[in-house]
C-alpha cells in the first residue's frame, strides 16, 4: 500500500518534526503501518540535539506532493532483451492481451527501443517474401528449430545468413540452390544433402530425417543441423530467429521518468496515441504508459501536523489527499475534497495533543519517543514561559519526561543551549521561519529562542540587511525576526519594513529597526494576532 506521509510545516521546528514522528508512531502502533514521518527541510541544530539525545534519526525529507508519473498505475509488461528472437517476442506480445508494444532493453536494463505487433508482422512479411535471412546467431536458430548440430564444422560457426532454399529433386536444375551463400532445408534426400555439402553452403538443415553415414565423413565447411520440424515449417521459423534489435523502433522515442510531475508531461500524453517507456532514476526501464493511464492517477496521501496553512505546507498539497490535520494554530486556508479528521486544540504544542492521543488509546510511548515529545513541548512553550502554554502542556510534558526518565529542567537547558551554534544569519533566520498572508498582506516571521540573546544582538545589522533583501525579493509588507530570551521572558523584534507597522501593531516606538517586547514569547499568540487585528 502507498505510504501516508506525516509532515509538519516548512522550515520545521522541534514540535513539527517530533509531531510527525510521534503521530506516525501512534498510527503504526495501532496497526496502520503505512504511516511514515517526513520533513519538509533540514532539521535544526536544536532538533538534532533532541534526536541525538534519544537515539533517533531525522525523518525522510520530501520536497513536494505533486502527482508524478510514478503515481499513475502504469503497465509493467515483460521487458524484452534486444537479443531475444522475433518468435519469442511475438509469443510474449500475444500473452499481453491489451498491450500493443513492449519495451526492448539493453543488457544493463536501459532502453534500447520499442517493439510493436505491427513491426513484427511487417518484418516477417518482408523477410519471407525476400527469402533472404539476415545474419543471425546460431544459438537463435538452434533454439527456434529445437535443433542440434551434427558435424564438427558446425561447432565452429557462430552466425548464419543467406538465401533460404527448400531442396527439390535434382532433375529440376533451374530450381536448385547454386550459391554457397544458401541455407538449404531438405528431407530424406541424400542427393540433395551431398550437393549442399559439396557446394559448402552456409547451413544444411535436415528436416525430420537423419544424415547418412557416408555423408558424416565427408569434408565440408557447411554447418549441419537436424530439426524435428518439416521443411515448410522450418523455413518459416528460421525468419523468427532474428534478434528483435534488427526491427524495433529506436529513434524518436519519448521517455518519461518516475519523478516527473504529471502536469509537465500531461500534454505529451494526451496529444498522441503512443506508448511511452517509463524510466527510473538510473535510466532503467520499469514500465510503459499511454494516455489512458491519466484517467485515474493515484493521489499522494498526507497528514498535516503543527500547521494548517497552505503557504507553510508541502508544495503540491492541492494535488494530494489530506487524510488528517493535527494542529494548535489558528484555522487557515487548507481545503480538502472530502471530510477529514481534524484535531485542533488551544494548547502550546502539537505534541501535547499527540501525547494525549496515545493516552486516549491506552498506548504507552517508548521512553525515547516520550523523551522526544517532552522536548518538543518544552521547545514550543519556551520551557512553559510562553503565553500559549497551558496547564495541560505542563502536565503532559512532565508525564512524558517521567516515562523517559528525564529531568524537565535539564532537558530544557540542553534544548535552548543548542539554538545558535556556528550558524550564518540566513541559517538562523530560516531555522523557525514562517510566511503568512493576512488581509492582502504577505509577511514572514522568524523566531530564535535562546537563554542569552547577546550573541544574536551583536549581529543585528546582518539580520536586518538579510530581511530587507528578502522583503525586496518577495514583495513582503514586513519581515520580522523574534529573538526570544528565555531568562528575560521577552523578545527583541528585528524587522524590515515600515516603522508604522510595528508602532500600530504593538503600540511601541521602534528605533533602528528594533524593539524589545517584554512578556512576548509566542509568534502564534502574540505576534500574528496583533498584525491581523491591525489589518482587520
Amino acid at each position: 500500500m502507498d505510504p501516508i506521509y506525516v509532515t509538519g510545516h516548512r522550515n520545521p521546528d522541534t514540535d513539527s518534526i517530533v509531531g510527525a514522528m510521534a503521530y506516525a508512531a501512534l498510527q503504526n502502533a495501532m496497526g496502520n503501518r503505512e504511516y511514515r514521518a517526513a520533513a519538509l527541510g533540514r532539521v535544526s541544530d536544536e532538533t538534532q540535539t533532541v534526536l541525538d539525545r534519544f537515539g533517533f534519526e531525522p525523518p525522510m525529507v520530501i520536497r513536494s506532493m505533486h502527482t508524478q508519473v510514478q503515481d499513475l498505475d502504469y503497465d509493467t509488461p515483460p521487458i524484452l532483451s534486444k537479443a531475444v528472437t522475433v518468435g519469442k517476442a511475438w509469443e510474449t506480445l500475444n500473452q499481453q492481451e491489451f498491450i500493443r508494444s513492449l519495451p526492448v532493453a539493453n543488457e544493463d536494463g536501459t532502453l534500447y527501443g520499442i517493439l510493436s505487433r505491427d513491426q513484427v508482422a511487417n518484418y516477417n512479411m518482408t523477410q519471407v517474401l525476400s527469402g533472404i535471412l539476415e545474419e543471425v546467431p546460431l544459438f537463435n536458430v538452434l533454439s527456434i528449430l529445437e535443433g542440434r548440430i551434427l558435424n564438427e564444422a558446425g561447432e565452429n560457426v557462430d552466425t548464419i545468413a543467406g538465401e533460404v532454399c527448400i531442396a527439390v529433386p535434382q532433375s529440376c536444375e533451374n530450381l536448385l540452390f547454386s550459391k554457397p551463400e544458401s541455407i538449404v532445408l531438405c528431407g530424406n534426400q541424400p542427393d540433395m544433402m551431398r550437393r549442399a555439402l559439396e557446394k559448402n553452403v552456409q547451413a544444411l538443415i535436415l528436416c525430420q530425417t537423419e544424415l547418412p553415414e557416408d555423408l558424416r565423413k565427408m569434408e565440408t565447411k557447411t554447418c549441419i543441423i537436424s530439426t524435428p520440424y518439416d521443411a515448410c515449417r522450418a523455413s518459416m521459423l528460421l525468419f523468427q530467429s532474428v534478434p528483435v534489435h534488427k526491427m524495433c523502433l529506436t529513434e524518436g522515442i519519448i521517455c518519461l521518468h518516475l519523478q516527473e510531475r504529471l502536469d509537465d508531461v500531461k500534454d505529451q500524453l494526451t496529444e498522441r496515441d503512443y506508448i511511452f517507456p517509463v524510466l527510473d532514476e538510473n535510466e532503467k526501464v520499469v514500465g510503459i504508459i499511454t494516455r489512458y493511464h491519466l484517467l485515474r492517477p493515484r493521489r499522494k496521501r498526507v497528514v498535516l501536523v503543527d500547521h494548517n496553512e497552505a503557504a507553510q505546507s508541502v508544495p503540491g498539497l492541492a494535488e494530494a489527499e489530506v487524510v488528517a490535520i493535527i494542529d494548535h494554530h489558528r484555522l487557515a486556508d487548507i481545503q480538502t475534497n472530502n471530510p477529514v479528521y481534524v484535531r485542533n486544540e488551544p494548547v502550546g504544542s502539537t505534541n501535547t495533543i499527540i501525547a494525549g492521543m496515545f493516552q486516549e488509546r491506552g498506548l504507552l510511548p517508548s521512553p525515547g519517543m516520550a523523551g522526544l515529545m517532552a522536548s518538543a513541548i518544552l521547545s514550543d512553550t519556551v520551557m512553559f514561559k510562553s503565553p500559549t502554554c497551558t496547564e495541560r502542556d505542563k502536565i503532559m510534558a512532565e508525564r512524558m519526561a517521567r516515562i523517559a526518565n528525564e529531568s524537565i529542567d535539564e532537558l530544557g537547558k540542553a534544548i535552548f543551549a543548542s539554538a545558535t551554534g556556528n550558524k550564518t544569519p540566513q541559517e538562523l533566520l530560516d531555522t523557525d521561519y514562517k510566511e503568512f498572508h493576512i488581509a492582502g498582506n504577505d509577511l514572514a516571521v522568524g523566531q530564535i529562542t535562546v537563554v542569552d540573546t547577546s550573541s544574536i544582538m551583536e549581529r543585528k545589522q546582518e539580520f536586518i540587511d538579510l530581511m530587507q533583501s528578502r522583503l525586496d525579493e518577495k514583495g513582503f509588507t514586513v519581515v520580522v525576526l523574534m529573538v526570544t530570551d528565555v531568562l528575560k521572558e521577552g523578545s527583541y523584534l528585528l524587522f524590515a519594513g515600515k516603522d508604522e507597522i510595528i508602532e500600530q501593531a504593538f503600540h511601541v516606538v521602534p528605533k533602528d529597526n528594533q524593539v524589545f517586547l517584554p512578556g512576548v514569547m509566542s509568534r502564534k499568540k502574540q505576534i500574528i494576532p496583533m498584525l491581523s487585528a491591525m489589518w482587520g
